[in-house]
């Protein structure tokens, strides 16, 4: 490993310096340096297969670095008094006022599929079992039944989805009658 030694001797105070200057912590940046060895290290021999030693070292600094700001959370506290708003309520909640109609609207082999499975939350090894079916036919009844579902709530519901692909805004149906 003499290729790890030379290449840290040559660049460890180069990259202490400027790993000190982007966190503006001493500490932090000597942490951060040993990380950067300790990573150099378990590459073993294939660091000396590193065509330039320097540029991979500052690059895994830059990703530590990097990886370091980003759990790095500043947390704010927050008032006590702090009140959440009743209309406050997110689209696909209220979304979930048109499942009863539109679960009425399916066939009874997708209703049953959706309703044991994904409302209830019986396990589709539970339900393929009950229903006398393999395994795999129970997760495609119950994937065909889904997809089924989704364009009967997209069609009759117009759901409009975000660039996110989440539930931007729909118009309600009428509740069922009885």
């Amino acid at each position: 490993m003499n290729c790890l030694t030379t290449a840290w001797s040559a660049h460890a105070p180069e990259l202490r310096g400027w790993l000190r200057y982007r966190t503006g912590d001493v500490a932090l940046a000597d942490d951060l340096l040993q990380d950067l060895f300790l990573k150099a290290l378990r590459q073993g021999s294939r660091f000396c297969d590193v065509h330039n030693a320097r540029a991979w070292l500052f690059e895994v600094a830059r990703n530590l670095l990097a990886d370091q700001w980003r759990v790095a959370h500043h947390m704010v506290d927050m008032p006590e008094d702090l009140v959440a708003h009743a209309d406050d309520i997110d689209t696909v909640d209220t979304l979930s006022a048109c499942l009863p109609r539109v679960l009425s609207e399916l066939s009874s082999e997708d209703r049953e599929a959706i309703t044991l499975c994904d409302l209830q939350g019986m396990a589709q090894a539970d339900f393929a079992q009950a229903k006398g079916l393999s395994l795999s036919a129970a997760k495609s009844r119950v994937q065909r039944a889904r997809v089924r579902l989704r364009n009967q709530m997209s069609q009759v519901c117009q759901v409009q989805m975000n660039k996110f692909g989440q539930v931007a805004d729909f118009v309600p149906r009428p509740p069922l009658s009885g």
